[in-house]
């Protein structure tokens, strides 16, 4: 069975033929390692559900520091959506930190097939309610909890990704340095004996 089918039969019901109508608006795209999906100052008219790799999301500030929001692997959607869902241009960059089989969805093409298949619309709606879920619980964690516990939550959120990303990419997801997280992980890896 294709990834997302199942993916999307986890959140609804949702027929082979439906899918095969749904595939056709999808483009599979095949990016290296680097390759920048997505740009500052983009227009962003694509959301990209990823079958096989690693991608972050993160913003450069004004001193040149990066601040990473997201990491996609497989089975996660990924995009700017601040620019996709308001017009706007793009504000993060998205990069490929593996090689990546992406399948990528034109919002045109999206639009128009929600109304032909209710169930896709109700997917979309359920990974919207998924995912401001989770942005809203990691602004939790940003404000009050230590950086271990922060720590914690990534690893749970994240299990097999610090054998797949540089330390500094986690590092500036959690707001550390790359020695405080080398601390962490000293300190994890000796409560785990």
């Amino acid at each position: 069975m294709h990834p997302l089918l199942s993916h999307i039969r986890r959140q609804v019901p949702f027929s082979e033929a439906d899918f095969d109508c749904f595939l056709k608006s999808a483009e599979l795209v095949k990016v290296g390692i680097g390759h920048q999906l997505i740009h500052p100052g983009q227009q962003v008219q694509h959301q990209y559900f990823v079958l096989k790799g690693c991608l972050r999301t993160y913003l450069t500030d004004a001193e040149g520091k990066e601040h990473t929001l997201q990491f996609a692997v497989e089975n996660w959607w990924v995009s700017d959506y601040i620019a996709y869902y308001k017009d706007q241009a793009s504000l993060f960059e998205v990069e490929c930190l593996e090689d990546c089989q992406l399948l990528k969805v034109p919002k045109s093409g999206l639009l128009t097939l929600f109304d032909a298949l209710p169930g896709l619309e109700r997917y979309f709606r359920k990974q919207l309610e998924n995912a401001f879920t989770a942005f809203q619980t990691r602004i939790l964690s940003n404000l009050h909890l230590s950086a271990e516990a922060r720590y914690q939550a990534f690893v749970m959120l994240y299990p097999d990704i610090e054998q797949r990303v540089k330390n500094y990419h986690i590092a500036s997801y959690l707001g550390i340095t790359k020695e405080s997280l080398s601390r962490l992980r000293k300190h994890r890896s000796q409560t785990e004996k």
